[in-house]
């Protein structure tokens, strides 16, 4: 049974937050050619890079990186993007059922080398998830992970192979790319700060 709110009660009002830029278009498309350049050195065989893209914000990010990766070595890894809502450990602990998203592999993951594309990494839980998923897909020879923004709070021991910015964050802060999904419009990284108090809990920037 589901119990109904006291008669004339409202919803609790949305904290109000400070928003200010910690990347703009230039900072992000700067750490994605330097990220890519890090991956090709990293990495003696081009082709043997498989980029998978986590949804949403790392569609884009995944998309410049294999741009970038293809003007460095001449080799355009495939992309794919993988959803990873069905695979977090969180879903019974949330309360809610999220929507599905788009998942596109264009083929196996054997062998390769996966680059996994993350916009912004926190406890790390997306990243785990994103892991599993892979898994259905094929055995890859290793997992390498991107990270645009690393705002901390692990909550597991996932390494950041790759990371754009490392920006120090409260635990209620919220970090967000906002992004045109097929890269074409102006990127930028805003940072979002409570002011005058404390946020309820948040299942939002749990990656």
């Amino acid at each position: 049974m589901t119990e109904l709110p006291p008669s004339g009660s409202r919803p609790a009002p949305d904290p109000v937050r400070s928003s200010r830029a910690v990347l703009d278009d230039a900072g992000v498309r700067r750490s994605l050619v330097r990220i890519a350049h890090e991956i090709v050195e990293r990495n003696d065989a081009a082709k043997d890079l498989y980029v998978v893209a986590i949804p949403n914000g790392g569609v884009p990010l995944g998309r410049s990186i294999v741009a970038n990766i293809e003007e460095i070595s001449a080799t355009a890894p495939p992309l794919g993007i993988l959803d990873t809502t069905l695979y977090r450990d969180d879903l019974t602990t949330s309360g809610e059922r999220p929507p599905l998203r788009e998942t596109e592999m264009p083929s196996s993951v054997d062998g390769r080398v996966v680059v996994l594309i993350e916009d912004v990494v926190n406890t790390g839980r997306t990243i785990r998830a994103a892991m599993d998923a892979l898994m259905d897909f094929g055995r890859p020879r290793s997992v390498q992970v991107v990270a645009l923004v690393d705002r901390g709070h692990r909550e597991l021991p996932i390494k950041i192979d790759y990371v754009g910015k490392n920006i120090p964050t409260q635990p209620d802060d919220r970090v967000r790319l906002i992004a045109d999904p097929l890269g074409v419009e102006p990127m930028k990284v805003v940072l979002e700060e409570l002011v005058g108090g404390m946020a309820p809990p948040t299942e939002e920037g749990a990656g």
